[in-house]
C-alpha cells in the first residue's frame, strides 16, 4: 500500500479540476495544466477532492500509485499557488537583468549570455544578484533554474557562480606556499 497514494488531494477554491478517462486537467489563476495518467492508475473527483487509485494489485500499479498522486497534487498546487526557485549570483561584476523576453547574464565571459525565457515561466530580478523563476509547472520551473545555473555553477574556492539560495557550496582551502 502506498501511504502517499492513499491521501486524497483537496481541490482549493478557484481551481477547476476535470477528470475525463485517463486525462486530468486543472485550471486556476496561474494557468491551465493537464496530464494523462498511466494505465495502471485511475483518478476520481469526489466531494471536492481528487482520489487516485490503482487499477489492480500488480507491482507496477503499486509503484505508479504514489508518483501519479504526487504529480496530480503538484499540478493542482501549481495552478493555484505556483512554484518558484530563487537563484543567487556571487562574483565581482556578475549580474543579471530581464530585458523583454530575455534574461541577460553577465558572468565573467567576454560576452553577455542571453537566455530566452520559455513560455509559461516568469523570471524577475529584484536585485542584480538575485533571480526568481516562477511558474505553474514544477518540473519546468526546476529545469529552467538548472539551465540558468549551468551557465556558471558555483566553484569551491571562492564560491563564485550561480547557486540556489538554499544550496551550500562546500569550500576548499587554496594552494599553500
Amino acid at each position: 500500500m502506498s501511504r502517499i497514494g492513499q491521501q486524497p488531494i483537496p481541490v482549493p477554491d478557484g481551481v477547476d479540476v476535470q477528470v475525463v478517462g485517463p486525462g486530468i486537467s486543472a485550471k486556476g489563476k496561474h494557468g491551465v495544466l493537464s496530464m494523462t495518467l498511466v494505465t495502471e492508475v485511475t483518478a476520481v473527483l469526489e466531494e471536492g477532492a481528487v482520489i487516485v487509485r490503482p487499477v489492480d494489485e500488480s507491482k507496477r500499479a503499486q509503484s505508479m500509485w504514489g508518483m501519479q498522486r504526487t504529480m496530480v497534487a503538484n499540478m493542482i498546487q501549481g495552478v493555484s499557488e505556483g512554484f518558484s526557485v530563487d537563484l543567487q549570483i556571487n562574483g565581482v561584476g556578475y549580474r543579471a537583468q530581464v530585458q523583454g523576453d530575455n534574461l541577460q547574464l553577465q558572468l565573467g565571459y567576454s560576452h553577455d549570455v542571453n537566455y530566452s525565457i520559455p513560455e509559461g515561466i516568469e523570471i524577475t530580478c529584484e536585485k542584480p544578484t538575485m533571480i526568481r523563476v516562477f511558474g505553474a509547472n514544477k518540473q519546468r520551473v526546476g529545469q529552467v533554474a538548472a539551465e540558468i545555473r549551468a551557465w556558471r555553477p558555483p566553484e569551491p574556492y571562492k564560491g563564485k557562480g550561480i547557486r540556489y539560495t538554499n544550496e551550500y557550496v562546500y569550500r576548499k582551502e587554496g594552494k599553500k606556499k
